[in-house]
C-alpha cells in the first residue's frame, strides 16, 4: 500500500486534512496537525519534511503553497525520485500539486481530492494545460520505467513547440499515435520503448523500459542471497535485459520461505510469487527437462515454468541458466504499446 502524509498548521487545516485522507483509502494516511497535537509542538518542519521525503509516496500540506515549497526544497532528489506534493488551502476551494505531476502522480492525485472536496484543482504542468502529449505520464499509466527523466524535457519541449518528436518500439504499437509523435521521423529528441538502454536514436534520446520480465528462480536450500543475486544478474545481462525491466520473481512453493531467496527478493523489491508442483506442471510450453529435478521437488524445471506461468504464458527471453546451485529463467508478459 502506498503511504501519504497530511500536515496541516490550524484547527480549520486538521480537519480538511482529515477529509482529504478520507478520499484516500489507497493509501496508508498519516496526520500531523501541528497545532492540535501537542506532541507535535517540539518537532520542526523540516524535519517533518526530510523524512517524508524519503518514506512517502504522497504529501499533502494543508495551508499556504510557499510553507510546502520552502519545506521540500532542501531535499528534492529529481524526477525519477520524489514522491508526490500537493497542497490545498484550509477552505478547500484549490487542490495544487507542486511536484511530481507526472511521475509521481501529483496531477492524477490533485484531481481526484479535488473532485471529492467540491474543489478546483490547479494543474500548472504546461503539457496538461495546453492538452499536450505527455510522455512521462504515458510511461507512468503504461507501467514503464524512465531511465534517464532529464531527457523527458526534452520531447515535452518538441512537442510544446508543436515539432515532431520521434518514438521508436521493440514492441508492437497499436492505435493512433499522439499529434507530433512519429515512428519514422528522424526528429531531434524522441522516446526509445524497449529493454536496450543503450540505442540512441535521437539527439535527446528518451527511454521507457516495460517492467513485463518475471525471473524464475530454483535454488538448492541453503543458498544465500549474494549467490541468488550474481546468478539473476549473469541471467539479465545474457538476454539484454534492464533490471528497471523485471516485475517479480517466481519459484515453486516449497521455496517460499527460504532465506536466501526472500531476503534477495525484498532486497530488490520484487515480488516472490510461488506455484505448486501441480501448477507448475500444467503450466504450458517447452521447457528444460532435468530428472533430478522431477524426482526432487515433482516437477521437472522449476525455473523457466515458474517464469512462464507467472507472466501469464508470456514467452521465455531466457532459458536455464545454472550457476552455483541456482537456476534462472527470464520470461515476459504479453505488451503491447497503445496510445489512447
Amino acid at each position: 500500500m502506498k503511504h501519504a502524509k497530511f500536515v496541516s498548521f490550524t484547527k480549520a487545516g486538521a480537519r480538511m486534512a482529515a477529509k482529504a485522507a478520507a478520499l484516500l483509502p489507497d493509501f496508508l494516511c498519516e496526520r500531523y496537525a501541528r497545532t492540535v497535537d501537542p506532541s507535535l509542538a517540539g518537532t520542526a518542519l523540516a524535519r517533518f519534511a526530510q523524512q517524508a521525503m524519503v518514506d512517502c509516496d504522497l504529501i499533502v500540506f494543508v495551508g499556504a503553497a510557499g510553507i510546502a515549497v520552502r519545506a521540500v526544497a532542501p531535499y528534492l532528489a529529481g524526477k525519477a525520485y520524489d514522491p508526490a506534493v500537493v497542497v490545498i488551502d484550509e477552505a478547500g476551494q484549490f487542490v495544487i500539486p507542486i511536484l511530481s505531476g507526472h511521475l509521481g502522480g501529483a496531477n492524477a492525485l490533485a484531481v481526484r481530492l479535488a473532485e471529492g472536496l467540491g474543489a478546483q484543482a490547479v494543474v500548472t504542468t504546461a503539457t496538461d494545460g495546453r492538452g499536450v502529449f505527455a510522455v512521462d505520464n504515458w510511461a507512468k499509466d503504461n507501467g514503464c520505467v524512465v531511465i534517464d527523466p532529464p531527457q523527458i524535457k526534452y520531447v515535452s519541449g518538441a512537442l510544446l513547440r508543436g515539432e515532431t518528436a520521434g518514438v521508436r518500439s521493440d514492441f508492437p504499437v497499436d492505435g493512433r499515435l499522439p499529434a507530433h509523435v512519429s515512428l519514422e521521423a528522424e526528429a531531434e529528441s524522441g522516446f526509445v520503448i524497449g529493454f536496450d538502454t543503450a540505442a540512441a536514436p535521437f539527439a535527446h534520446t528518451l527511454h521507457l523500459v516495460p517492467r513485463i520480465v518475471q525471473v524464475g528462480i530454483g535454488c538448492r536450500r541453503g543458498t544465500d542471497a549474494g549467490r541468488i543475486e550474481t546468478a539473476v544478474q549473469e541471467a539479465l545481462a545474457a538476454a539484454g535485459v534492464p533490471p528497471e525491466a523485471v516485475r517479480g520473481a517466481a519459484s515453486i512453493d516449497i521455496k517460499k520461505d527460504e532465506p536466501g531467496l526472500v531476503q534477495f527478493c525484498s532486497a530488490r523489491g520484487w515480488e516472490l510469487t510461488t506455484f505448486s508442483a501441480d501448477a507448475l506442471r500444467q503450466t504450458e510450453g517447452d521447457f528444460t527437462p532435468s530428472a533430478f529435478v522431477a524426482e526432487t521437488v515433482g516437477v521437472d524445471n522449476v525455473c523457466e515454468r515458474a517464469a512462464v506461468r507467472a507472466a501469464g504464458g508470456g514467452r521465455l527471453l531466457c532459458r536455464k541458466r545454472a550457476r552455483d546451485g541456482v537456476t534462472v529463467a527470464l520470461a515476459a508478459h504479453d505488451f503491447r504499446v497503445t496510445f489512447a
